[in-house]
């Protein structure tokens, strides 16, 4: 059975090594370099950007996380976030994406994000199947928006609204 949760400090390593996995696949991401526990501590400290992991028994096989959009321009932007979810490959094809995915709209939501977006790699299948499963739209493709081990790569552009929910006293409207 899946279970999705908070993610914790203690899960820092996992996430990191599933992570790293993507980065040696060069699917998922521009990264090349494989990340460090020192790259990702960040991630724990700001509530405002969920983080959440997808839990087979004891074992942490996935993780989806949100992050400023535009951070410079975050006034205007306050209530959209940029996401990215890995699934260990071990856990590839059994529901660990969509069961991240689901939680992870309500997470965003209990905070305020009204939008979601992302960019991938038109040859990721698999995240693009998830997107569409998941009510998100391609909004278009940046055409050699970089390179990537010399190799030009282009990217699908995705976007998910949320449902708004009622604004907490912490919470004002945008």
């Amino acid at each position: 059975m899946i279970k999705v949760r908070a993610a914790q400090p203690k899960d820092a390593a996992t996430i990191i090594k599933i992570y790293n996995q993507g980065i040696r696949a060069r699917v998922a991401t521009f990264q090349t370099q494989e990340r460090t526990l020192a790259d990702i501590q960040t991630w724990f400290e700001n509530p405002k950007y969920p983080l959440l992991v997808a839990q087979l028994g004891d074992s942490v096989v996935g993780w989806i996380h949100a992050s400023p959009y535009r951070p410079a321009a975050s006034t205007w932007y306050a209530g959209i976030a940029e996401y990215s979810v890995y699934v260990a490959s071990s856990a590839h094809g059994r529901g660990m994406g969509m069961a991240l995915m689901l939680g992870f709209f309500k997470a965003c939501q209990a905070v305020g994000i009204w939008k979601l977006v992302s960019r991938i790699f038109p040859e990721n299948t698999a995240s693009l199947a998830l997107c569409a499963k998941t009510g998100f739209r391609q909004v278009g493709v940046y055409q050699r928006h970089a390179m990537q081990d010399g190799v030009w790569r282009d990217v699908v552009i995705v976007e998910k609204l949320l449902e708004p929910q009622p604004p907490t006293q912490t919470q004002s409207l945008p």
